[in-house]
């Protein structure tokens, strides 16, 4: 009978151990995949194999994107970050687990769907992943394949008030995957936009030959972002279903969610980093520039930042994601040259989510705590993946970022390592950066070296949100 391999021991000393309660001063050991424990800043542990400095910086659980979409296919065109090359730039960024949506076609199945997701990312990822559900055609089937997803460890499913002839579903869709949801106690993720209103001005505005790609926003205004949400909550309150509005942009829809969290609703949402910097004058580039910018929902006036920024530090808006989907300017945003309503939507940011919310620290926007708590703790929590994720605590995965505070940055697509041929924050200078990684225990990023291999990223099967009332 031969022996095992001995355990890996690390110990990450010196550093600022950052939670969703606050910073202390502690030194974090790690033995294999796991953490062993937190211990009084320089006391000795015993032997170890490796040290890793973290003097005049912080210690954090790696981040938790909770909305990516790798090589998803939109609009006759496919996400071009791979699970291999979007999972190697979160690592960069100090996102140590994504969660993506396997996008159901009309007239196919949820399982089936499933499969074809698990086949693209296993052994691929260099980070840990799990999955949410596109819903996107609701019937009886589909409907009992809810309960078998749950099984497979995926109880999050999406649907769209938007995109009619094609992701869209009908308020009584929409209650009948409610109910189920309650029912079997499984999640609904909201895109609430109204798009059978946004459809008819998207066709007025071609109509009058206004083409361009600021069009887009201006077509999806944010009172329709509003109307949409508050109409998702009152179908949720019919079903006692928790809802979870994803990447919500516009005052009016963050409005519509504070009321019903302060009525103590199980209704949750998160923001996105483009929300927080970019607004509708990047849509209105010339040259076609804005197209780089074109996502659903659209880019707002500047005037919504405050409001989202204070939505954050109030816990009304409970997460930060990226909705990550990427596609080149240089190919699939031409298509939509003639025609904006033909842009891919999507704008890349899975490597910067972590920095871009360490400025709003800066600046005085967030606490070090929310940062934690937005980007790691409560995404662990909300969908079902806490402690073993989103913490720093004896026994939870060693998914750990070391992170230098003082360090400058400017972004720009010619330093990123994602699969895109530009950068939404094009020298945009950011005071903060990753110095190093660990996924389960194993060190993915040292300095500017990438350490890992596509194959360390293990599927999560999820359980329950833990965020309940």
């Amino acid at each position: 009978m031969s022996e095992s391999s001995p355990v890996n021991r690390t110990l990450i000393h010196g550093g600022t151990v950052l939670a969703a309660s606050g910073p202390f001063a502690a030194d974090v050991l790690v033995e294999g995949e796991t953490i062993a424990a937190l211990l009084r800043p320089g006391a000795e542990p015993g032997a170890v194999d490796e040290r890793i400095d973290a003097r005049g910086k912080y210690v954090l659980p790696g981040g938790i994107d909770a909305h990516t979409h790798m090589e998803m296919p939109f609009g006759g065109a496919f996400a071009v970050d791979t699970f291999e090359t979007g999972t190697r730039a979160a690592a960069w960024g100090g996102t140590t687990t994504i969660i993506d949506f396997p996008k159901q076609e009309k007239g196919t199945g949820l399982e089936s769907t499933l499969d074809a997701w698990h086949a693209k990312a296993e052994g691929q990822c260099a980070i840990d992943y799990g999955f949410h559900m596109i819903l996107s055609d609701v019937n009886d089937g589909t409907l009992k394949e809810m309960r078998t997803c749950l099984d497979r460890g995926v109880n999050s499913f999406k649907l769209f008030m938007a995109y009619p002839g094609a992701l869209y579903s009908t308020d009584g869709e929409i209650l009948r995957a409610m109910d189920t949801a309650a029912e079997i106690g499984g999640l609904i993720m909201m895109h609430a936009e109204n798009g059978i209103a946004i459809d008819e001005l998207a066709a007025k505005a071609l109509a009058s030959g206004r083409t361009e790609p600021v069009q887009h926003g201006l077509t999806r205004p944010p009172e329709l972002e509003g109307e949409a949400t508050s109409r998702a909550i009152r179908l949720a309150e019919v079903t006692r279903a928790p809802l979870y509005i994803v990447h919500l942009s516009a005052h009016q829809a963050l409005e519509a969610v504070s009321e019903a969290r302060d009525a103590g609703r199980d209704v949750f949402a998160e923001t996105c980093p483009q929300y927080l910097y970019l607004s509708l004058d990047d849509l209105a580039r010339p040259d076609f520039e804005g197209a780089k910018y074109v996502a659903s929902p659209p880019l707002r006036e500047k005037s919504h930042q405050p409001s989202l920024w204070k939505g954050l530090r109030t816990n009304d808006l409970s997460v930060v994601s990226t909705d990550h989907c990427p596609f080149c300017f240089n190919e699939e945003k031409q298509l939509g040259r003639e025609d904006f309503t033909k842009i891919p939507n999507g704008i890349p940011g899975v490597e910067h989510r972590m920095d871009l919310l360490h400025q709003g620290v800066v600046a005085g926007e967030l606490s070090l705590a929310r940062w934690v708590d937005t980007c790691a703790t409560t995404p662990a929590r909300m969908f079902g993946l806490y402690p073993r994720k989103g913490v720093l605590a004896p026994g939870s995965d060693a998914d750990i970022v070391v992170y230098d505070p003082a360090a400058e940055q400017v972004l720009s697509v010619n330093t990123h390592h994602m699969n895109v041929d530009y950068s939404a924050y094009e020298g945009m200078r950011v005071t903060g950066k990753v110095d190093t990684v660990l996924s389960r225990g194993s060190v993915v990023i040292s300095g500017d070296e990438f350490r890992g291999r596509k194959s360390h990223g293990k599927y999560l099967p999820r359980d329950s949100c833990q965020l309940l009332r």
